[in-house]
């Protein structure tokens, strides 16, 4: 027999794998049965048979789905299972991939969930882009729940103790029964169009599917979407997730949570307020130390040292400013004074009458030029003068005490505080027009 006309079983399981694989019916399918041989592996697998009256077959589901699961699955129980079926290539059995369990019952509803779900995610109402934040300080907060349920005090009991400042307005709603979807509609579109509060906590406590169906409906996740409020769902327990949930702007495992969530704590509050005092008040402290290090830096320069000094210097800028200015107005009227005498030596030499009459007008019109130029140079001299001068006048001392101010020196040292001097000291008081040698009496410290 040629190698044409058989083939392995490996090659056949996987050929048949294939098949099982690319079917799309077999893709994603729900399946209702009753458990058996449940075995839960100690990294969270699930491995079970799956069984009716005329057939039975493989499952397992991975720890990644089966940590989602709202109960325990065990022998017996009637359950819808979601998943897709394959081949296990190493015994070439088929066998259920489970992703979803639900017990048996409820099937309809969560299929009707499934499908609002996918339809509800396909227009893009559960996309993070629609979510509005959570105000950080609300002064108001609605809450839509039964006003007799257990919810409504734990939410009310966490806002007033962690947020004592916050207003409640609770708005009554029936949370389950075949009016309650319409009921909770109203409330939220009620607190909108009344502008009620800065945040919306909607929900309940928990319960079964059927409970807690209200929350599921689509008029609901409508309301919440189209809501201006901000939203928080708060439906039942930890593992329960409605489509309030994916559509509220933020999802709270319980009521108490939704609470926790809304509003902050007074000691957060407190430790923030602190943290910030002392960082202002350690940016103050950098502020003035650095203010301090430039008050003692001009203390120690060079004007505030030796003003006597400065004012020296500034004397001999004077002086070298005004030898500059009286060394180029006599280069100027000298050189003017040659200038003169050269075109009066031209004006002789040209004799005739009219190039006489010429050269004196010439000769007018040019000493009126330099008569000008010379006023124009004395008055920017002048001025300049006049400036440098009031500046050294306003570094003097000696201006200052004209002003009625005087300096006292104690053995030729400046007195700058009292503490410098005491009781029966002589001083000598230094004024615009004297000295006159003075005895301490008595000593007074001002505070500042």
């Amino acid at each position: 027999m040629s190698e044409a006309a058989y083939v392995t079983v490996s090659a056949l399981t996987k050929y048949i794998k294939r098949k099982f694989d690319v079917d799309p019916h077999l893709e994603d399918i729900w399946i209702k049965g009753e458990l058996s041989n449940v075995k839960i592996h100690t990294r969270g697998h699930i491995y079970f048979t799956l069984k009716d009256e005329h057939a039975r077959m493989q499952a397992v589901m991975f720890q990644r789905q089966s940590s989602r699961l709202a109960f325990k699955p065990e022998d017996g129980m009637k359950v819808i299972v979601r998943g897709g079926i394959s081949v296990y290539e190493p015994s070439g059995s088929y066998q259920l991939y489970a992703k979803e369990m639900q017990p048996d019952g409820v099937g309809a509803l969560y299929l009707a969930y499934e499908e609002l779900k996918k339809k509800l995610a396909g227009e893009g109402l559960f996309d993070d882009r629609h979510k509005q934040a959570i105000p950080a300080f609300p002064a108001t907060i609605g809450v839509v729940t039964s006003p007799t349920g257990a919810a409504v005090r734990d939410v009310i009991t966490t806002l007033k103790r962690r947020y004592p400042l916050v207003k409640v307005i609770v708005l009554p709603a029936l949370v389950q029964g075949e009016n309650a979807s319409r009921s909770i509609v109203k409330r939220i579109e009620e607190a909108n169009a009344q502008k009620m509060c800065d945040v919306l906590i909607v929900g309940r406590g928990g319960g079964s599917i059927e409970e807690l169906w209200a929350f599921n409906e689509e008029i609901v996740a409508r309301a919440i979407f189209a809501s201006a409020i901000p939203i928080i769902s708060a439906v039942g327990h930890e593992t329960d997730f409605t489509i309030s949930d994916f559509v509220a702007d933020i999802r709270a495992a319980t009521p108490t949570g939704a609470a926790e969530i809304a509003v902050p704590h007074t000691t957060d509050l407190m430790e923030r307020t602190k943290t910030a005092e002392v960082r202002l008040t350690r940016a103050m402290q950098q502020h003035i130390s650095k203010k301090k290090e430039r008050v003692q830096s001009l203390q120690s320069s060079y004007a505030f040292r030796f003003p006597k000094r400065l004012y020296t210097q500034k004397e001999q800028q004077f002086d070298l400013l005004y030898q500059q200015f009286q060394s180029q107005l006599t280069g100027l009227t000298d050189r003017k004074q040659r200038q003169l005498e050269r075109n009066t030596y031209r004006l002789t030499a040209l004799h005739p009458e009219t190039q006489l009459k010429q050269a004196k007008k010439r000769y007018e019109e040019r000493s009126n030029q330099l008569a000008r130029s010379m006023n124009v140079q004395l008055k920017q001299l002048h001025s300049q003068f006049q400036t440098v001068l009031g500046k050294l006048n306003a570094l003097s001392p000696l201006q200052v005490m004209e002003r009625g101010y005087s300096l006292a020196y104690k053995d030729k040292e400046l007195i700058k505080s009292v503490d410098q001097v005491e009781q029966n000291d002589t001083l000598e008081v230094k004024m615009t027009d004297g000295v006159l040698t003075c005895e301490v009496l008595q000593k007074r410290g001002e505070r500042k």
